[in-house]
């Protein structure tokens, strides 16, 4: 593993430099070696809205970290197991869908330290270099590794002061489709509601030193242009199966 990378990736985010990514949907590590030589920052391995196993995301993970580009993982849902397996495999951060609560933001984070800062297991895999590189890994773990809530409800909207407050989330990722049906105007993204609930994310957020994103699905230049004017510095630019089909 790459830990020069992901220590890169998460000092980024702390110091409020903007960070350029995409999604990776197909399971494809031709497609992930592929963009991850176009210069992101980092790649997504979505492993929520996806059929791609965790044996294929490791796979994948591997091929992202040795082409230069960092690893991220995004659950199926808050899972200490699965944390703990990607994270295993080399994974430099994760994504946990659907955060709503500072207990579970919290939860996320321990889950991802070693203890005594946190609760997970301590093994040897691709991340501590099979073992010959454990005490190097064991201590870059304990900061460097990016922990990203996303925000995909109204009630996330409504607590989001008490998430960002969680030390050791590093970005919070508004779910526009998610984050738009739960608030009643699925797809709706000039809706008014839609808007103030983007808007109190990222002011609550950037008051607390936290980076915001929106997830721009289609491949417009233009949209992750106005997000980063917008204010977001966890900038997530489309996703594999689109690039391709344009």
């Amino acid at each position: 593993m790459n830990l020069k990378l992901g220590q890169i990736l998460h000092t980024k985010l702390k110091r409020g430099t903007p960070v350029i990514g995409s999604w990776l949907s197909l399971g494809s590590s031709t497609a992930a070696e592929i963009m991850a030589k176009a210069g992101y920052d980092f790649l997504v391995v979505d492993l929520e809205h996806s059929p791609t196993s965790v044996e294929t995301a490791a796979e994948m993970i591997r091929v992202i970290d040795l082409a230069g580009c960092s690893p991220l993982v995004r659950l199926p849902e808050f899972s200490p197991s699965i944390i703990k397996q990607v994270l295993d495999a080399g994974a430099h951060g994760i994504i946990v869908p659907n955060v709503d609560s500072a207990d579970l933001a919290e939860a996320a984070v321990r889950a991802t330290r070693y203890p005594p800062e946190g609760t997970r297991g301590v093994g040897l895999h691709r991340a501590q270099g099979y073992g010959n590189d454990f005490l190097e890994y064991f201590e870059s773990a304990r900061t460097n590794l990016v922990v990203v809530a996303q925000i995909e409800s109204n009630l996330a909207v409504q607590n989001i002061e008490k998430i960002v407050a969680v030390d050791g989330i590093d970005a919070v990722m508004i779910g526009p489709y998610d984050l738009s049906a739960d608030l009643g105007v699925p797809g709706e993204f000039d809706s008014e509601n839609f808007i103030q609930s983007v808007q109190k994310v990222t002011q609550a957020a950037s008051n607390a030193g936290v980076a915001t994103g929106i997830h721009v699905v289609e491949p417009d230049p233009a949209a992750i242009e106005s997000s980063l004017k917008a204010g977001h510095r966890f900038l997530v630019y489309s996703v594999d199966m689109r690039i391709l089909d344009v």
